[in-house]
């Protein structure tokens, strides 16, 4: 059997705090925007998968951090092609123009970390990660961009994700 090209695979979660209920009208371009960013993600180079709520296209009526807090989850086969999406493509306008839509975090609210090929992180694996990141900062469990580690580094962490059997 061949091993898989990428053992691991990059999860991220970013929360963002909406200044208005998705059905005002000052979150329209926002909500606009969802459909063709989210079909942009799906056919980007390294897009493995994205969290979307049941009978849903998106995950905007996903709310575990709280009523005015939307969530985005996905896995990615590596760092370069989420940061390829994030900052070389059409969602740079929507990140651009964040501050219309959302409020300003004081504290984290993007966390990256590696996960075994194949492995789907639920939502509550996402906001410990989150959490992880705010309380103790940026380590191989829970990092970002800015500090960011490898999946080898990852891998000798305490409550890592234990690949699954095939």
């Amino acid at each position: 059997m061949t091993p898989p090209a990428h053992a691991a695979h990059l999860a991220q979660l970013n929360v963002a705090t909406l200044r208005h209920p998705l059905d005002d009208p000052r979150i329209a371009p926002f909500v606009e925007l969802l459909d063709p960013v989210n079909a942009a993600a799906d056919g980007s180079p390294g897009f493995v998968w994205r969290l979307v709520e049941d009978g849903a296209a998106d995950a905007t009526g996903l709310r575990p951090a709280g009523e005015d807090v939307i969530v985005n989850l996905s896995v990615w086969e590596n760092q370069e092609a989420l940061w390829d999406f994030a900052y070389r493509s059409g969602h740079l306008e929507v990140m651009r123009r964040r501050r219309e839509w959302f409020e300003r975090h004081v504290e984290a609210h993007l966390v990256l970390w590696w996960i075994p090929a194949g492995h789907v992180p639920t939502v509550g694996e996402a906001m410990d990660r989150l959490a992880d990141l705010r309380a103790h900062g940026p380590s191989p469990r829970a990092f970002t961009f800015a500090s960011s580690y490898t999946a080898a580094e990852a891998a000798g962490q305490p409550d890592a994700v234990a690949p699954s059997a095939g």
